[in-house]
């Protein structure tokens, strides 16, 4: 069912109203379920489908051929393995916002992980020509002004709060990059109904402020979809939203794995309740 709420279009997949289901055949949705069933992508990933929902997902965020996509800080490349591919099919280009080589306090760790990552998606036959562009909290921008039609930032909202004014940084970043009209897409750990908790330490969001801090850099909330909701989520976990799978920590961060930790109820639960929102970049 479709609803609207404070003029937002919400459903199960956040589809806009009189759009139908018929506009998403053709050549972009061809290319899209063709990349998510690529033989090139992990098992790992493929399992996760279910849970991340990529193709509603990515239609509800308004993925089309020939764009422009940045991803910003796209981790163990769920969403490359999808996209990258997606890119090279339809005519578009697929841009990695990764670590930020230029900042001269980047651990080497995070330089071996931006080195691992290019290497893993260096077949341009079946990744196309990624682009990489420096990504943290001194970089430079993502890219010339009002150059991308649609930036992705997936799981990564908590993390910037971690980083002083990181979020007003990255918020202000999307913005810059992103076309009068583009489009800037987020998915995190939902912490409503409950209240976001002091510092964010268990990994849970207010979507509150997610809004605000989009708000603030100018951008404006276009819809929101339900199409990653989890309601067994209880999101009172002894390890926060880490105890949940894919991560499934079974002692505090830094500990070794507890053997004796019983995950059963946790794998039951499956991943967290997480928004989904678009913003868009008023014309």
């Amino acid at each position: 069912m479709i609803t609207r709420r404070h003029g937002l279009l919400l459903g199960a997949a956040g589809f806009l109203a009189g759009q139908p289901r018929s506009a998403l055949a053709g050549q972009g949705d061809k290319a899209l379920k063709a990349a998510i069933a690529g033989a090139w992508r992990t098992p790992a990933n493929v399992a996760r489908d279910p849970a991340r929902h990529p193709h509603d997902s990515l239609v509800f965020w308004g993925l089309k051929p020939k764009q422009t996509v940045i991803e910003v800080s796209p981790g163990g490349g769920y969403w490359t393995e999808i996209l990258a591919p997606y890119a090279k099919a339809t005519g578009g280009v697929y841009v990695a916002g990764v670590a930020d080589l230029a900042n001269p306090k980047l651990s080497d760790g995070a330089r071996k992980g931006r080195a691992d990552f290019e290497a893993r998606f260096a077949d341009a036959e079946k990744f196309g020509a990624i682009r990489y562009v420096g990504f943290g909290p001194v970089s430079a921008p993502l890219g010339a002004p009002g150059s991308a039609d649609l930036v992705i930032t997936a799981r990564n909202i908590h993390n910037f709060m971690y980083q002083g004014d990181m979020l007003s940084k990255a918020m202000a970043d999307f913005f810059a990059v992103l076309k009068p009209g583009g489009f800037l897409a987020v998915e995190e750990h939902r912490a409503d109904p409950r209240p976001e908790i002091p510092g964010v330490t268990d990994g849970y969001v207010a979507t509150a402020t997610v809004v605000a801090a989009a708000a603030k850099a100018g951008f404006r909330l276009d819809a929101s979809s339900e199409v990653n909701a989890n309601p067994k989520d209880t999101k009172d976990h002894p390890f926060g939203v880490w105890t949940l799978p894919p991560v499934r920590r079974s002692a505090p961060g830094g500990q070794p794995a507890n053997p004796a930790f019983d995950q059963s109820k946790y794998d039951a639960i499956g991943e967290s309740d997480r928004m989904t929102l678009r913003f868009v970049k008023p014309k």
